[in-house]
């Protein structure tokens, strides 16, 4: 079957190939339940892309480790970069890699800063097929108590929100920043489910049986709705032509912090924002 990838020509955008697209038509038609189990399947499997060329220094530089999560019965892979007492972590994206934010994580080093990052699960060199934001935040607090405290957490997207849930929840930190972070998983089903040309129904049915697999309302994890939670002074970086997740969230998520920064770039999208030379020393500078 064909992979889901952004698009070669604009990596803001998310292409679905037709094959794909057509099949859950197909399905839908005789069944919503098993068209609601096809996208289940599809997007809780993350595309596991090869390591460009860039990202290679940091991977190789770093202390390499694979660390068992109990809770999930999962590997993943851990990348410690550099050595100081002052301790960064940093939580890529959804089909990302630990290495992913290589950049910042090089910028960090250069101002006397670690780095500990990680290839989610079902990520990178981590092991399993598919994983969920509730894997993602067993993963976080098995780290932290392994190599944290951390002073700093850095996140990217789906990382940032797994980041504003791991430090409402008790994740202990000192400053917190998240880049092209999502707000609300039932917005990203929602986002899934127009990309592939489903009924808006089907949104419903994947809300409902989230709920009942992880057994708690999602509107819980939520970004604005955990971030009151949240006392630490914390940077909100976004793009506003980024096409993955509406730059309304950013608002959304500031609005509701105690001590939120808000910082809007232009033309940067979803992926560049993050390898842009101003979001980057914007992140040094808060996080110093």
């Amino acid at each position: 079957m064909s992979k889901i990838k952004p698009s070669p020509k604009n990596h803001n955008s998310l292409i679905i190939p037709r094959p794909i697209i057509l099949f859950g038509k197909i399905v839908q038609f005789f069944s919503k339940d098993l068209a609601t189990l096809f996208v289940v399947k599809l997007f809780s499997t993350p595309v596991k892309y090869p390591t460009p060329e860039r990202e290679l220094t940091m991977r190789n530089s770093a202390k390499k480790e694979k660390i068992q999560i109990p809770g999930i019965d999962k590997e993943v892979q851990v990348y410690i970069y550099g050595y100081s007492k002052t301790k960064v972590l940093m939580v890529h994206g959804w089909a990302g890699r630990g290495t992913q934010l290589y950049q910042i994580a090089d910028k960090i080093l250069e101002n006397r800063m670690m780095v500990v990052s990680f290839d989610g699960p079902a990520h990178g060199l981590s092991s399993g097929k598919r994983t969920n934001m509730l894997e993602f935040l067993e993963t976080i607090k098995v780290i932290n108590t392994t190599y944290g405290p951390f002073d700093v957490a850095v996140g990217h997207s789906f990382g940032g929100m797994s980041l504003i849930n791991a430090v409402a929840d008790g994740l202990k930190v000192n400053k917190l920043v998240t880049i092209g972070a999502d707000n609300s998983i039932p917005q990203i089903f929602n986002y899934l489910v127009q990309k592939m040309e489903l009924k808006p129904v089907i949104s419903t049915k994947l809300i409902a049986l989230a709920e009942k697999k992880f057994n708690k309302k999602l509107d819980s994890l939520t970004s604005e709705h955990k971030a009151v939670k949240i006392d630490v002074p914390t940077l909100i970086i976004h793009d506003s032509d980024d096409k993955y997740v509406d730059v309304s969230s950013a608002y959304s998520i500031r609005r509701s912090l105690r001590h939120g920064e808000l910082l809007i770039t232009n033309g940067l999208g979803h992926h560049r924002i993050f390898k842009d030379n101003f979001v980057t020393q914007r992140i040094i500078d808060f996080i110093q």
